[in-house]
Order: C-alpha cells, then structure tokens, then sequence
C-alpha cells in the first residue's frame, strides 16, 4: 500500500469524521493539504508543531484518495505529496495519537516504522 501521512488536531479528525470528508486549514489558505511521506514526518513535525499536543496523525491511502495528489518541492530536493481538494474519509485507514516526548520533540511511531 503506498501511504501518505498527515498530521491535524484531534478535534479537527472529530470534525471530519462527522462531516464526511477532511478540510485542512491549508486547503482554504493555500489550495492544498500538506502531506507527508514516511521518512518526512518526524522532521515537519519538530520543526512545525514542537510541543504541540492534542495531534492525531492520519495514515491515508494513496490510491484511494479521490482529490488530485500532486508531489510538489517543498524544500531543496524534496518531494512533498499535496492534496488537492477536500480528504475524503474512507481514503484514511488508520488514525494513531501523535505526542511531543517531555522534551516537545516528536519520534517516529511504530506504525510508521512498520511501513518502511
């Protein structure tokens, strides 16, 4: 399965689930959702969420997304996938929690690591 990974507040995940389909703030501001791949979170997550609580990360199925997905630079000679357009729900196959350690610093969960 190839997986694209994206991290949100818990509360956003709740929204979504009852609306049908995921909305990123990013999308309305920017055009697009941003996404992760596996070797990519863990750096997005230190250098844009440091001591954040409350996350969920959402383990979605690129195949499965109905949106158009685009791998776009985001950094020098870094492939960022971008979704463009609303998430749809069943697209997302496994949502894990997605804590700070006591230092604010995020590791990789298991659950990624698996997927290498």
């Amino acid at each position: 399965m190839n997986t694209i990974l994206h991290i949100t507040q818990r509360q956003q995940w709740e929204q979504a689930k009852n609306l049908g389909s995921y909305r990123a703030d990013s999308l309305d501001s920017e055009g697009f959702i941003h996404c992760s791949k596996s070797t990519q979170i863990v750096k997005v997550a230190n250098r844009f969420l440091k001591n954040q609580k409350d996350l969920v990360l959402l383990f979605i199925d690129y195949e499965k997304v109905k949106a158009e997905i685009r791998n776009e630079e985001a950094e020098i000679d870094e492939l960022f996938p971008h979704i463009y357009g609303e998430l749809n729900i069943d697209a997302i196959y496994q949502v894990i929690d997605f804590a700070p350690g006591e230092n604010g610093l995020f590791e990789l969960p298991q659950e990624v690591v698996d997927l290498e």
